[in-house]
């Protein structure tokens, strides 16, 4: 059996293809001129696989484990990015979209539930945590090499920077794969399943709370880039300010154990919604590079806490054997959300401009506030 840290090293390159493509894909976009709304059904492309497909790869985790399902997500992500590389245009930025999100579905939940099953009920936030800390490394890394790259070899040319970041992570699940956690080698019962795990109660606060928060992640790496191309910014500045984003959760997840013990898990989800909210108030109000970062800054400590703490949750209230698919239950929802809310927030920003999609987030993180206060989620831990 391999260690906890086997997942994170092949997390770490693995997301930097995976968000890195996100990132190009986007940033292509708006080479070509691509119009707000545009950019916003690309952001739901994204999440579609997620949504569709995340409970039942969770079933086959749950049911085959995690190496060939982690193997199909980081050859999914290294080579969706080629479609544009070799036909440049619109409709393969769409396709690599889709092929991106099929592999994001893919890796991510098999990571998750990899991580929560090499994990004790004393190490699970521990770990999770960890994990976020790898991916926001990765994210941290993603958009500058990214950024630099488009500005001196050109958007068409990165994609083969991305498809080249899977290939050590493939030699690595070749090799040493056989050491993850096995699946229980049966189908999924019948029966139940879906409809059981909905009907508690606490479930669904988890996974209301998590759409939010992983919402308000998401279209900050997507509006945010719209806000600084449109006042000038090159592709190299909005690399960087993305960078401080993912570097800020890089940070508040070195401290998150200390953070839940210190305040509990509901203050610290309550106190992250209200700084976002504050955050995404503030954000289309200022063209200053230095107060720009300093709001990304803490908007990244604010917005970065709920994925470890949900992730720990998930996995807690699953039952023996459906842990896989309590994953992709949490990513199903999360995924749905996300893709209504950059078509929904893509339309508000054509209509009402940068300031209305800024806002109408704040709205919603305020919301997401309100919401945890309603009653209890159980412990990460227990």
């Amino acid at each position: 059996m391999v260690s906890v840290y086997f997942p994170y090293a092949l997390g770490l390159m693995t997301f930097v293809g995976i968000r890195g493509g996100r990132v190009l894909l986007a940033l292509y976009a708006l080479q070509m001129e691509a119009p707000t709304a545009m950019i916003g059904l690309l952001a739901a492309t994204f999440s579609v696989p997620p949504m569709l497909f995340a409970y039942k790869v969770g079933q086959l985790t749950d049911r085959f484990g995690s190496r060939w399902t982690l193997l199909v997500g980081i050859i999914g992500a290294s080579v969706g990015v080629l479609v544009p590389f070799f036909h440049p245009g619109v409709p393969s930025l769409f396709v690599a979209a889709f092929l991106n999100g099929i592999a994001f579905t893919f890796f991510n939940v098999s990571m998750q539930n990899a991580v929560g099953q090499l994990s004790t009920p004393e190490t699970r936030v521990k770990n999770f945590a960890n994990l976020s800390l790898v991916i926001s490394t990765a994210q941290f890394v993603a958009p500058v090499l990214i950024g630099f790259a488009i500005d001196h070899a050109g958007a068409n040319r990165s994609c083969l920077f991305v498809t080249l970041a899977g290939a050590i992570p493939i030699l690595m699940l070749m090799l040493r794969g056989d050491g993850l956690p096995r699946g229980s080698g049966k189908a999924a019962a019948k029966g139940g399943g879906l409809r059981e795990m909905l009907s508690d109660p606490a479930v669904r606060r988890i996974l209301a709370i998590s759409s939010l928060m992983m919402t308000g992640y998401d279209l900050y790496f997507f509006y945010m880039p719209v806000h600084l191309h449109g006042i000038g910014y090159s592709a190299s500045a909005i690399g960087v300010m993305l960078g401080i984003f993912s570097g800020a959760g890089l940070l508040v997840r070195t401290i998150l154990p200390w953070l839940i013990k210190r305040f509990s898990v509901e203050r610290v989800l309550v106190y992250s919604f209200y700084i976002g909210a504050a955050g995404f108030f503030m954000m289309p109000m200022f063209r200053d590079a230095w107060v720009l970062g300093a709001i990304s800054f803490v908007f990244g400590l604010a917005m970065s806490v709920g994925q470890p703490i949900t992730m720990a949750l998930s996995f807690t209230n699953a039952t023996d054997g459906r842990s896989g698919a309590a994953m992709g239950l949490r990513q199903m929802v999360n995924h749905g959300t996300r893709v209504a809310g950059p078509l929904v927030f893509g339309f508000v920003g054509t209509v009402l401009g940068g300031f209305g999609v800024f806002w109408i987030n704040a709205l919603m993180l305020a919301w997401g506030g309100f919401a945890v206060k309603s009653g209890r989620m159980g412990e990460p831990g227990s």
